[in-house]
């Protein structure tokens, strides 16, 4: 009975009812957006943790860079360590023993006072060195300095710092090197000369910054590196990858970018990265795939997507129920308005409910009876239309020809030819004239080429060239009236898009002439002429302008021919390369 009587009330009440069915929406609605929103909260806070974290490494990490800093700084200017290396060959032996007494003594004082710095160098191209530690003349006498890219990258910093990625020790005395590294290099240089004497490298212990890196946790796969301003590794736990540029180009883009958080996808997998600046303009960078960050949210997502596809089965049946009572007199309704839409006018709608439904279909038998008292201002609408689309087409191609014009008109304003801008101005205004001569859009043939030789006065005067007009009128053609603008735009065409670009003269030839009682006209250039893949899409206009592949000038003439001579008319165009276009217009007589 509840049923029966909720619906045979208003179409609105059937709605409402249908929205108390299926209120279970918002409880999907709500779940949906608790999982959204969790999972929102857990990346920002892992996101706050992350960056902590990176911030708190890399503060670390250029303390130990600061070490190498203060270290080179303070060895290279240093007097004494300056004239001990001036006086290598110069000095007595003893001397000389007191300088590399002093040297070894002040580079091992560095060692021993600061945990971060592994050994100190101070080494001259031609007469070996010093350094603290395990050092070994040997190491340093096997390779040739001068070649080495870092000192060739010193003496171009000219006493500015150098940075090498995480590498062994080549100088080192132990049998075996396990010593890792991170070099740091100037050269050093004489204060009273300014003059390079020699080379300061200080090695900072490369493992404790290898275990900086890797001692933080970043999900389970993620990890941490450093690279430089350049994108390339310096300290990487995998030593392959050491100078090497990072291989990534999304990756890379972040990491030279202005963004501490970002996110990048590499081989499909979408990942999370943040970066920190160190004292030495290196750059900490940490990734990690985003899946690890949210990973403890993947079981509740599972359980919200099957409890909404459970859901949405029940809706989906109860709405297709309420559907299918609603929409009877729907259907009903609708067949009778595709009766009519077939034409048959007579089609009456027998639906009887009291509802909103029942009234449309008494309004749609009433409208009915007004279709037939319109059918005759229908057609006398069609009738304006035609000649508001013909004045349409007119507008269309008018601002186009102008604004032609008008630049020719400002180019040589602006390139202070006033004399010839008066020139152009006045052909202008005398084309004007004549386009504005005669009151509607029908003109005799001899105004259409009147109007032509006016505006190729005006682009002979921008373009410096001779267009030349040949014209093979029959005399009884000149006074046909056709449509305006007609053979103007094939004259502007050829001109801009065949002559123009051979920068040259032009020829351009009009034929006008009845054949066999039609008009005929035959518009040829010696211009580029036209591809033909493009040629064969210009002689189907119809297609052209349905895909857009036609220019406005081309348009406005397949639009005039078909609205003022309906199918009684032709046109083909012909074109060889470098020999110009050929286009013909065929104006049939329509008492045929």
């Amino acid at each position: 009975m509840v049923r029966k009587f909720l619906l045979s009330r208003s179409f609105s009440s059937k709605i409402i009812v249908a929205f108390l069915l299926v209120i279970l929406i918002p409880t999907l609605f709500t779940s949906l957006s608790f999982y959204l929103e969790s999972n929102s909260i857990l990346k920002k806070n892992v996101r706050e943790s992350t960056i902590q974290i990176a911030t708190s490494t890399a503060e670390s990490l250029s303390f130990i860079l600061n070490a190498g800093i203060d270290t080179s700084d303070f060895i290279s200017s240093d007097q004494t360590i300056q004239r001990a290396i001036l006086q290598l060959n110069s000095s007595t032996l003893s001397e000389q023993r007191r300088n590399s007494q002093y040297i070894n003594t002040l580079l091992n004082n560095f060692v021993y006072s600061n945990s971060f710095v592994k050994i100190v160098y101070v080494l001259t191209e031609e007469d070996g060195g010093f350094g603290s530690g395990t050092f070994a003349q040997t190491n340093l006498n096997k390779i040739q300095l001068s070649d080495q890219e870092w000192v060739k990258e010193a003496k171009r910093k000219d006493g500015a710092l150098v940075w090498q990625g995480i590498q062994y020790d080549l100088f080192h005395g132990g049998s075996v090197n396990t010593d890792l590294v991170v070099p740091v290099s100037r050269v050093l240089k004489d204060f009273d000369t300014m003059n390079n004497i020699g080379l300061v490298q200080v090695h900072l212990d490369g493992r404790a910054i290898l275990n900086t890196i890797e001692r933080l946790e970043l999900g389970k796969t993620g990890k941490f590196s450093i690279v430089n301003t350049e994108g390339r590794i310096m300290v990487d736990s995998n030593l392959d990858l050491i100078n090497k540029k990072v291989s990534n180009p999304d990756l890379y883009s972040h990491i030279v970018g202005d963004h501490v958080e970002f996110e990048f996808v590499t081989e499909g997998v979408p990942y999370y990265g943040v970066k920190q600046q160190l004292s030495n303009d290196w750059i900490l960078v940490g990734t990690v795939p985003v899946h690890e960050i949210s990973g403890q949210l993947d079981r509740l997502q599972s359980w919200i997507f099957f409890s909404s596809g459970v859901f949405s089965l029940i809706a989906i049946a109860i709405g297709l129920y309420i559907a299918g009572e609603v929409t009877k007199p729907v259907k009903q309704l609708t067949h009778s308005m595709l009766r009519v839409q077939e034409g048959d006018l007579k089609e009456r709608t027998v639906v009887s409910s009291s509802d909103e439904i029942g009234f449309l279909s008494k309004q749609f038998n009433e409208m009915l009876y007004e279709i037939e008292n319109l059918m005759q201002q229908v057609e006398s609408e069609q009738s304006e239309k035609y000649h508001a689309e013909l004045r349409a087409v007119m507008h269309r191609v008018h601002p186009h020809f102008l604004f032609n014009t008008l630049t020719t008109l400002r180019w040589l304003i602006d390139s202070n030819q006033n004399e010839r801008a008066s020139i152009v101005l006045s052909a202008l205004n005398h084309l004007l004239e004549a386009n504005m001569g005669k009151s509607g859009s029908i003109i005799a043939v001899k105004e259409e080429l009147d109007i032509i030789e006016k505006y190729l006065v005006i682009l002979e005067l921008r373009y410096e060239k001779t267009f030349q007009l040949e014209l093979d009128i029959e005399p009884e053609t000149e006074k046909v009236s056709i449509p305006r603008m007609l053979l103007q735009p094939l004259v502007e065409n050829a001109i801009f898009h065949g002559i123009v670009p051979k920068n040259t003269d032009g020829r351009i030839s009009i034929k006008i002439y009845f054949y066999n009682g039609d008009l005929e006209f035959l518009i040829k250039d010696n211009g580029l002429g036209i591809r033909k893949d493009k040629l064969k899409e210009l002689n189907h206009p119809e297609t052209a302008c349905q895909k857009g592949n036609i220019g406005i000038g081309l348009r406005h003439i397949f639009d005039t021919l078909r609205l003022y001579y309906d199918q009684n008319w032709n046109w083909s165009i012909s074109s060889e390369p470098e020999q110009g276009v050929t286009v013909r217009i065929l104006l049939k007589n329509k008492e045929e």
